[in-house]
């Protein structure tokens, strides 16, 4: 089964990207899920909270192993590191370019619906479109008027998947770590002992 790729800062990963994504993959078919944090996110190349790369890639790791313990008979989830060892702004397309490098037939790509209409700001948005599969998650109930996308991306609504889509944020799980509040309802408790542990979000 092709593999369902889900980028992003994952600043830290939570149970708003972990939950719908397993839901996701389970209906459309897809049997793994890969994170791929990246290094430098392009649209937040100054943002004074950005944990380290590494420390993002950790807890991507850490989670991956939590959720496969946890769900042994749902979607496997794997990490890849392929942005994180590259240099400048981690640009999808340049990940897709280099997954295909590594023998992919085709690139699954997951997003939010809430994204849609900045996807075609996005680096190289042509090229994305004929490189890349896009599976877009949306909450039940999500209605967006495609109309309003250039013509190009409206063939996007039939790829759209509803799953539940939970009110977790981590802007606002770094500021409850900068408070000294619980995320225990947030993130896989492996990710908050590795917050904690590394000091991180604990400054503006």
């Amino acid at each position: 089964m092709p593999i369902l790729c889900f980028g992003g800062s994952f600043n830290p990963i939570h149970y708003g990207h972990i939950t719908p994504a397993q839901a996701v993959a389970a209906k459309a078919g897809f049997d793994r899920v890969r994170l791929i944090p990246s290094a430098q996110p392009p649209h937040k190349p100054d943002a004074a909270d950005l944990a380290p790369a590494a420390d993002r890639l950790a807890m991507c790791r850490l989670a991956a192993d939590w959720i496969n313990a946890q769900t042994p008979a749902g979607p496997r989830f794997e990490v890849d590191d392929i942005e994180t060892r590259r240099t400048g702004p981690s640009y999808t397309i340049d990940t897709v370019s280099e997954l295909k490098r590594q023998g992919f037939d085709s690139v699954h790509w997951l997003i939010g619906a809430d994204m849609l209409l900045s996807l075609p700001r996005w680096h190289r948005p042509m090229d994305l479109l004929r490189e890349v599969q896009f599976v877009v998650m949306a909450r039940p109930g999500f209605t967006l008027d495609f109309a309003t996308l250039p013509a190009e991306f409206r063939h996007l609504q039939a790829r759209v998947v509803e799953a539940p889509l939970l009110d977790i944020s981590a802007t606002d799980i770094r500021e409850r770590v900068r408070r000294s509040r619980p995320i225990t309802n947030h993130t896989p408790p492996v990710i908050g002992r590795y917050i904690f542990s590394h000091g991180l979000y604990l400054e503006r």
